[in-house]
């Protein structure tokens, strides 16, 4: 049986990319073809992203028995016309799905007949005997996940796609990643833990993504060493966990045993919350001077409590003019001290539903008073499944 892995994204971002974020890698995708290929099942790899046309992608797909693909919300598009061109070019072949679109919008996903199975939830338990049998298999099926990130393997990132044209070659440092701004390239992107806990109504993935344990600081740590001795030398990390800045016990060992280590102090990027920051200040202070986090990722979100009331973040303006006010002070001590100052990598949204424009001018005071900060503003659009998400569909 032939198999196709299909890498979603916009068409061409491997080409010609109009910015460094359309060229990250799908952690997903790598740890499953990693498991697949380990269990003895092969797939060829393509990629939407590594063409520019519908025409050239037809070619990619003609003559596989099976087309498997990991559905995001926002490449549910692509993943749709592939699906469907799929099945005229290979009208016996099965189509497998999976990822977070068909856990939160099931509905959509069912309506389309090319989807021959719907895999909802985790799938690195089930993934092998899906692929090797999927007639054994209903069409929906509920994945099943692992109880902790330890018993992930190190995925394999050379079965991630390569970049697809010559000028892009030269800065992507496939198999790792391009520099995106947040520290030097090449860019090792890792994951230590899988789900926020908390349930922010345009959020609220622990609603739909079982809990699972987290990865081990020890084996975080080995991979980035391994990466850089056999792809690097690394330059920076990029912590893609949703909320990095949670479970104080797991933090005081990656503060121990990161700087011990790790053959690098790499400077990282890594997300945490206002309330979390005021919650555990010294921790958080330390982990900023002792293990180089440079970039720190928080979704303020708004500088109003009615708006944050609205979002159920949970968070107060108090908390977050606190995280503020901290960042800005550990800031001026590096600086004065010739080390390099960490910065806000803040999220902010405008136009939630109810928002005042007193409240917007509340948000844009807040995001003023951020002395080192790289601004991400996005207006207002839930994920599927959220709170606020079936409220605006409704």
């Amino acid at each position: 049986m032939r198999r196709l892995w299909l890498d979603l994204g916009d068409l061409g971002d491997l080409v010609n990319p109009a910015g460094p974020h359309e060229q990250w890698q799908d952690h997903g995708l790598g740890l499953l073809r990693t498991i697949l290929h380990q269990n003895g099942i092969m797939t060829d790899l393509a990629s939407t992203r590594a063409v520019t046309s519908w025409r050239q992608l037809r070619k990619k797909l003609r003559g596989y028995d099976m087309l498997i693909m990991n559905i995001r919300s926002y490449t549910y598009p692509p993943a749709l016309k592939a699906a469907q061109i799929f099945k005229e070019l290979n009208p016996n072949g099965i189509v497998i799905t999976g990822g977070m679109h068909a856990t939160v919008a099931l509905d959509e996903m069912e309506s389309v007949e090319a989807f021959d199975k719907i895999c909802q939830g985790p799938g690195e338990k089930v993934i092998v005997d899906l692929v090797r049998d999927p007639d054994a298999f209903p069409r929906v099926i509920m994945g099943v996940g692992a109880r902790s990130m330890a018993e992930w393997p190190m995925i394999d990132r050379t079965l991630w796609p390569k970049p697809a044209s010559r000028r892009l070659a030269k800065t992507f440092n496939w198999p790792l990643e391009p520099e995106c701004g947040w520290g030097p390239p090449p860019v090792a992107t890792i994951l230590t833990s899988r789900v926020c806990p908390w349930q922010c109504v345009f959020c609220n993935e622990a609603s739909y993504i079982p809990n699972i344990g987290r990865r081990p600081v020890e084996m975080v740590i080995e991979e980035l060493n391994y990466l850089d001795d056999h792809y690097g030398p690394l330059g920076s990390v990029v912590i893609h966990d949703s909320m990095f800045f949670q479970n104080p016990s797991w933090l005081e060992e990656w503060l121990e045993k990161y700087p011990r280590m790790a053959h690098k102090t790499w400077p990282y990027w890594a997300a945490a919350r206002s309330d979390t920051v005021r919650q555990w200040p010294e921790l958080f202070e330390a982990l900023v001077k002792e293990t180089n986090w440079t970039t720190v990722s928080i979704g303020f979100e708004s500088g109003s409590d009615r708006i944050l009331r609205l979002l159920n973040k949970e968070c107060t303006e108090e908390d977050n003019y606190f995280a503020i006010d901290l960042l800005n002070r550990i800031g001026d001590e590096m600086e004065a001290e010739g080390r390099e100052a960490p910065k806000f990598w803040a999220n902010i949204m405008l136009g939630i539903p109810g928002e005042t424009h007193e409240d917007a001018f509340k948000t844009m005071r807040m995001l003023k008073s951020m002395r080192r900060v790289y601004p991400s503003i996005s207006f207002y659009a839930p994920y599927p499944g959220s709170a606020l998400g079936y409220q605006l569909i409704a």
